[in-house]
């Protein structure tokens, strides 16, 4: 799950860093508060993929989602961008548990044989 995961946030840091640019050109926001708002949603999504393992670290995920969707507000493409990257970090934790209850599966066979 963590792998999966970690590539959604990553896709997100570079999509929030592209939205914070238009977001200066499209908003009469000061760029420093745009800045501010797009570099902390940024490191987020960076130590988030580090956070995975840990408790609350999906949870948090969702709260960055929902983040994403809200900031269509100031770039109406976010609205669509927000859901469609919400889609992939259900997809994400979904299939990722799938897939490492597979793992586990395989390797408790494994044990089992040898």
């Amino acid at each position: 799950m963590r792998t999966l995961c970690a590539s959604t946030l990553i896709g997100e840091f570079f999509v929030i860093g592209f939205a914070g640019l238009v977001a200066m050109q499209m908003s009469d926001l000061p760029a420093g508060t745009v800045w501010a708002v797009s570099g902390t949603a940024m490191a987020v999504s960076v130590l988030l993929c580090g956070m995975l393992g840990r408790p609350g670290g999906v949870q948090l995920g969702w709260l960055l989602q929902i983040g994403l969707v809200l900031s269509g507000f100031v770039v109406p493409m976010m609205f669509i961008l927000g859901v469609i990257f919400g889609g992939l970090w259900w997809a994400s934790v979904h299939f990722g548990r799938k897939i490492d209850e597979a793992k586990a599966r395989f390797a408790a066979e494994a044990a089992d044989a040898a």
